[in-house]
């Protein structure tokens, strides 16, 4: 016997469409992949930008990988989803414009390790969004190490962790002495009434030596992030404490430059000295909740710069890496 169906009885049922992207994990980073062949990211990620927001937020970073973006035009479409403006250059570090936004990473010996850090946050102003872009491994090592900000906060010494965050941290710096850039390449000018203009609007107290110019900036330790108001650890300390240099490197400095002519050094905002424990704790912290994972050609990596610091491994063989930043952010 044949059952016969009433076609007006007969409702249609949804079909969820398949998607684009897939995505893996549920720390840092979160990573995403094209399902198919034909995913453009631009395109795909601009229909798809509050959900990417959203997801930067909970992780800290996504890494995109799959989409084939190897050209700082492609790296400067997609960050532009994010941000109407990319963040330009401030001088503070060697590095070579590749074109509209985005740069090469600062310059950093390949043999040696470039310590975590929150991107900027020695200055009045930070980036809230980072992107990396890999055109080409390196043969071996290279990573971008990550670390939440915000763990590290949490798994720190309270009572350490409340000093910073009470005190702040002095950024010092020494311009003129042979070692990094000097002061009119920083400040893109040899006039010392501009530079002087500068230093006031970005809260800096400066002091001319001779030619030399030294500046002091107190910056905060701890601040809380602009989109979820956690507390997250957001300071460059390990990047210019002696104690967090290698012996030689440091044996070396201190043999040349007297303890108030150090090209860079750092100090608790009330001008204390920072303990080299204190330091060797809180390198502690950031080795035990780093996150690596290995480059390939065409990945994408986008950063919430004040939930999560990067660094560099040393590598070997040629390396190219693209950087874009924006969202600019005052940090206080």
């Amino acid at each position: 016997m044949v059952r016969r169906i009433d076609p007006r009885a007969l409702r249609p049922v949804p079909v969820e469409p398949a998607a684009a992207v897939v995505r893996e994990g549920t720390g840092l980073p979160l990573v995403l992949r094209p399902a198919g062949d034909d995913v453009d990211l631009v395109e795909w990620a601009g229909a798809e930008r509050e959900a990417l927001e959203a997801e930067l937020l909970r992780h800290g970073g996504l890494l995109l990988r799959g989409f084939g973006v190897t050209e700082p035009a492609e790296l400067e479409r997609f960050a532009g989803l994010f941000v109407d403006e990319l963040f330009a250059d401030n001088g503070e570090h060697p590095r070579a414009q590749m074109g509209g936004g985005v740069y090469t990473p600062v310059f950093f010996p390949p043999e040696e390790r470039l310590l975590w850090h929150n991107e900027n946050s020695f200055n009045r102003q930070a980036p809230a969004k980072i992107w990396f872009c890999c055109a080409r491994p390196a043969a071996s090592g290279g990573e971008t190490p990550l670390v939440d900000s915000r763990a590290v906060y949490d798994r720190l010494d309270a009572g350490l962790r409340d000093e910073f965050a009470a005190k702040g941290v002095c950024y010092v710096r020494n311009y003129g002495t042979g070692i990094g850039l000097d002061w009119p390449d920083v400040f893109r000018t040899g006039d010392r009434a501009q530079v002087e203009a500068r230093c006031a609007a970005e809260g800096l107290r400066w002091q001319w030596r001779g030619d030399r110019l030294r500046t002091e900036a107190v910056r905060p330790a701890v601040v809380r992030h602009p989109g979820s108001g956690a507390r997250s650890w957001f300071n460059q300390a390990q990047h210019w404490h002696l104690a967090c240099l290698n012996e030689r490197t440091r044996a070396s400095l201190l043999a040349t430059f007297p303890a108030d002519e150090l090209p860079r050094t750092c100090t608790f905002g009330d001008g204390s000295p920072i303990p080299d424990a204190a330091m060797a704790e809180i390198l502690r912290v950031y080795q035990e909740l780093e996150v690596v994972f290995p480059w390939q050609a065409g990945d994408v990596v986008m950063l919430d710069n004040f939930a999560v610091a990067h660094g560099r491994n040393p590598f070997t063989g040629p390396r190219s890496l693209l950087v874009a930043m924006g969202d600019m952010r005052t940090v206080d």
